[in-house]
Order: structure tokens, then C-alpha cells, then sequence
């Protein structure tokens, strides 16, 4: 691929790229890194850009594999010298309302939401975030993850099912999430 087609791209979706690797990692510095190496590997890469077809979930598919081929080599060098990550912070950018009330329920409704899905396996946590966040259909978030559109739609209903239970297990009442 070639850098004007990568700088293109970048313009066009990096933003969603970057969040897409956010969700992933649950921090900047690891954030950064994959998505500079999704960009580094599309730029080193003999792809040709179809621009008729989806560019956009190819680069969440590349950031995917990245991330996993990631996690694989993490594990296998935490089995031969385990180690500690001192760093754990998130942010939370919800805007400040008027009512400071409901302001601060909804902020902590976000917060267990977000607690519920980082404790979700990764086959759940996934294709929630790319199906509610970055809006991709259910046979795109297929062909990213290697899943079967029947298997997406089934882990998007039980992630759901699991977030609404873990919800009205912390209190949040019978709503509709």
C-alpha cells in the first residue's frame, strides 16, 4: 500500500481506528502502539486499497489481528516471567449537565457499564463494542472476527443478556438497556 492511500485513510477513519484500539487495549500508551502498528503494517503490506468495498473495516480487521497476535505474545512471555501492569487508569468523558443529580447517576451507570463489559470475555466484549460504537453490521463484525454472522448475533444477545443482569444484580432497577 501506498503512503498517500494510508495518509487517505488516516484522514478518513483514523479517528474510529484509534477508538476501536482504545476499546481494546483499555489504555493510551497500548492504544497508540496498536494503532500506529496497524497503520505501519497496511503501509508495509502488498495490499491493494479497494475503495468500492469497506477500507474502513479492513483497518478495524488489521487492528484486530493486531491486537490478538498481541495478547498471544503478552501470554506467552507472562507464563515465562510473569510481571504487573502499575498503570490502570480510565477516563470518563461525560458531558456536565445541568442536573447534577441525574448527572451523577447516569455518570455512574456508565462507569459499572463500562466495569460490566471490561469483565466480559473477549469473544462478547468485541463485537459489542464494534456492533454499539463504531456501528458495524453484524456480517462486517463477521468477517473481521472470523465468526460466522449467526455466531456475532449470538454473542451480541448474550453479552447483552450478561450487561442487563450484571445491572439489576449492582441495583439499577428492571430498565431497558
Amino acid at each position: 500500500m501506498e503512503a498517500r492511500e494510508i495518509e487517505r485513510c488516516i484522514d478518513e477513519f483514523g479517528t474510529d481506528v484509534y477508538r476501536f484500539c482504545l476499546k481494546l487495549c483499555m489504555n493510551r500508551e497500548d492504544a497508540d502502539d496498536l494503532y500506529q502498528q496497524t497503520f505501519l503494517k497496511a503501509l508495509e503490506s502488498s495490499f491493494t486499497m479497494e475503495w468500492e468495498g469497506n477500507p474502513r473495516a479492513f483497518f478495524f480487521a488489521m487492528a484486530h489481528n493486531q491486537w490478538k497476535s498481541g495478547r498471544r505474545k503478552e501470554a506467552r512471555r507472562r507464563a515465562i516471567a510473569p510481571c504487573t501492569n502499575i498503570e490502570d487508569e480510565r477516563e470518563n468523558l461525560i458531558p456536565s449537565g445541568e442536573d447534577i443529580e441525574a448527572d451523577y447517576f447516569r455518570r455512574e451507570m456508565l462507569s459499572e457499564i463500562s466495569r460490566i463489559i471490561q469483565a466480559l470475555p473477549d469473544k462478547f466484549r468485541i463485537p459489542l463494542t464494534l456492533f454499539y460504537l463504531f456501528e458495524f453490521k453484524v456480517e462486517q463484525i463477521g468477517r473481521m472476527t472470523g465468526k460466522p454472522p449467526g455466531t456475532v448475533k449470538s454473542r451480541l444477545f448474550k453479552g447483552r443478556k450478561m450487561i442487563k443482569k450484571k445491572l439489576e444484580e449492582a441495583g439499577y432497577g428492571k430498565e431497558r438497556f
